[in-house]
């Protein structure tokens, strides 16, 4: 019996995965679901919204499967903490960035394909898989403001900061933007390795090298020495602001796509409309021992508790799940079973210009199961 952390966060969340497992429940799974805190309403009760009785619990378990949540800038997020909680010193932070960063979960997987029958497809020839950097890059959130005078002594150093000389230190925010050797390594590697098991032709690096020569150009020239460990796949290489005019020219093109975090959050939700939107995206958080899969849409506020909203995404990062926890053939059948429901067009929710609940998605493919 698997043992996965049940993770439904706030808003839509809720309701998306309250359809998933109906969905898993269809496919007879053996799992135990256990619920874990995790959210905006723990961060405005209890100053944190990943608790760390989550954590202990994500410890002990196989996986997680995770809805949505709420985040909010600063100043909001301050404002709605609970009246004894503020002044305290509370920094919210991205739960979802930091069980990336805690579990080590430096490949974000994000599929993207184009099922026959959605109305929504901008090509149905398009099949994307976007490997994203999940723990390095703009997010790793060394971030400073205003600029502390010592870290402003270090950066005055490069000749990039003569433009700033005249500037005060509470006029600058400044952000890290880090890449290692080692995390370009594993993820180009991870690309690759998922090319040549699934049969992709080519490799696409997206990247910004002309511009960001250090940290890009480390990527880059990291990325041309795994691709000779793998001679029957192509290395192409694309700016990242090209790639977003060749993506919408030619999307048929293209395979297996690589890249860093900021660059992997964009791209990938550019391919996610190609294929109809954030109601079919989904993604796995993978590290060595540990996963956490989701759709990639956010909390949706105003769409809470209507019953409307499409779980497709939800259903396919179960798929995602299954197959990382190697039930191939529930992974098949649970991928044909959406499949046959898209191509049929009788159960489409308001996005796919239907009328249909997020429930009676959920039992038009349990149904198919």
């Amino acid at each position: 019996m698997y043992k996965i952390a049940w993770m439904p966060g706030d808003g839509i969340g809720i309701e998306v995965m309250h359809a998933a497992r109906m969905v898993l429940d269809a496919i007879k799974l053996d799992a135990e679901y256990t619920p874990a805190d995790i959210g905006w309403e723990f961060w405005c009760n209890e100053g944190e919204a990943l608790p760390q009785r989550t954590l202990d619990l994500l410890k002990s378990s196989h996986c997680a499967l995770f809805g949505a949540i709420t985040s909010k800038p600063k100043e909001e997020a301050d404002a709605e903490l609970a009246s004894h909680l503020r002044g305290k010193g509370l920094v919210y932070r991205s739960p979802i960035v930091r069980l990336r960063q805690m579990f080590d979960l430096y490949t974000n997987l994000r599929p993207c394909k184009a099922y026959r029958g959605n109305p929504l497809n901008y090509r149905d020839d398009i099949d994307l898989v976007v490997f994203r950097e999940n723990t390095e890059g703009l997010y790793v959130g060394v971030e400073f403001y205003p600029l502390p005078d010592d870290v402003r002594r270090a950066l005055d150093a490069s000749p990039g900061m003569r433009g700033f000389q005249d500037l005060p230190s509470d006029d600058i925010a400044f952000s890290a933007r880090i890449i290692t050797r080692r995390g370009s390594e594993r993820i180009v590697r991870a690309a690759f390795e998922y090319a040549q098991k699934y049969g992709y032709r080519n490799v696409t690096l997206v990247e910004k090298p002309n511009v960001l020569r250090e940290t890009s150009g480390l990527m880059t020239r990291v990325a041309r020495q795994v691709a000779q460990d793998f001679p029957s796949i192509e290395l192409w290489e694309a700016n990242v602001d090209a790639i977003m005019m060749w993506l919408v020219k030619n999307p048929h093109q293209y395979g297996v796509i690589v890249t860093s975090n900021m660059f992997g959050d964009i791209v990938s939700d550019l391919c996610a409309q190609l294929v109809g939107g954030l109601g079919f995206a989904a993604s796995g958080n993978i590290g060595k021992n540990f996963a956490v899969f989701e759709p990639t849409h956010g909390s949706a506020p105003k769409y809470a508790g209507q019953n409307k909203v499409n779980p497709i995404a939800t259903f396919l990062a179960a798929k995602l799940m299954l197959d990382w926890l190697g039930e191939k053939d529930k992974a098949a059948r649970l991928e044909h079973a959406i499949a046959q429901v898209i191509a049929e067009g009788r159960t489409r929710t308001y996005d796919m210009g239907g009328k249909n609940t997020t429930m009676e998605m959920a039992d038009a493919v349990a149904g198919k199961l």
